[in-house]
C-alpha cells in the first residue's frame, strides 16, 4: 500500500468516525452544566501518541476537544457512549504511568492519564456513576418486583 493509499484510508476512517460521532451527541448539550471536565492525556485511536485533550462528561456520554474553550458550535474530536463500558480503573500497572486509568467496552480498553492521584479517582468516580446510570444492562420492563406479586 502507498503512502497516498494510506492516508486516503486514513482519511475515510476519520471521516467515517467523525459522522458517527456527530450521531452520537444526541443532542447532548455538552458545553452547559457538564458534570465534570478536565484535561487528561489520551492515546491516539491509530497513532498512539499521547495527546492532551479537554474532557466533558454528560449525559453518558464523554466527549474530548482539543480546547478548553467549548461552545454550542465546537465539534468533539471524540465520544464515548458510557452506556456502552464495563468497566473503569486504575491502570499504572498497565501502562506504567503515573495516575493512569482504563475505560474498557467488550471489544476495547482506552487508556486515560490524569494530572493528579486525585483527578485520577474524581474521573473514576465520576465515569464509574455514570457507567450505572446509564447502563442498559437491566431495563425497566426486566425488573421484577417479586414483592408486588403477592
Amino acid at each position: 500500500m502507498s503512502l497516498s493509499d494510506s492516508m486516503a484510508s486514513l482519511w475515510r476512517a476519520a471521516t467515517a468516525l467523525t459522522q458517527t460521532q456527530s450521531t452520537q451527541t444526541d443532542g447532548v448539550e455538552f458545553w452547559s452544566n457538564p458534570e465534570r471536565t478536565g484535561w487528561l492525556m489520551k492515546q491516539g485511536e491509530h497513532i498512539k501518541t499521547w495527546r492532551r485533550r479537554w474532557f466533558i462528561l454528560k449525559e453518558g456520554k464523554l466527549f474530548w476537544f482539543k480546547d478548553s474553550t467549548v461552545t454550542r458550535v465546537c465539534k468533539p474530536r471524540g465520544v464515548i457512549p458510557v452506556a456502552s463500558c464495563l468497566t473503569v480503573k486504575g491502570a499504572e500497572d498497565v501502562l506504567h504511568k503515573q495516575y493512569a486509568f482504563e475505560l474498557s467496552t467488550r471489544n476495547d480498553t482506552m487508556y486515560f492519564i490524569a494530572d493528579s492521584e486525585k483527578e485520577k479517582e474524581d474521573w473514576i468516580n465520576s465515569i464509574g456513576r455514570s457507567i450505572v446510570q446509564h447502563s442498559r444492562s437491566v431495563t425497566d420492563s426486566e425488573i421484577v418486583d417479586y414483592d408486588s406479586k403477592r
